[in-house]
């Protein structure tokens, strides 16, 4: 495990993104580096690979989903730019 992704961290990047969402309309999204940025600060690069980790478990737990051009995608098969929103009825 990088010494950037420990148990804390991805406890932190969990609950920043789940607070982030909450502040935000309900059909609004954050991309993962609104996260690592709330969490990291100037280092909030190296927290990337982490923070969209931190998004794949709250989609494993039906908290979040990923999209891509607005639409809900595999965290796993996508390549690009993600953003996270709340699950939609």
């Amino acid at each position: 495990m990088p010494a950037d992704q420990t148990p804390d961290m991805d406890a932190r990047l969990e609950q920043t993104i789940l607070e982030l969402l909450d502040k935000r309309a309900p059909t609004s999204t954050i991309c993962p580096s609104d996260a690592a940025r709330a969490v990291g600060d100037d280092d909030w690069r190296g927290l990337m690979d982490a923070s969209r980790s931190a998004a794949g478990r709250l989609v494993a737990r039906g908290e979040v989903e990923i999209t891509q051009g607005g639409e809900p995608v595999d965290l796993a098969t996508a390549r690009g730019p993600i953003r996270i929103r709340r699950l939609r009825p």
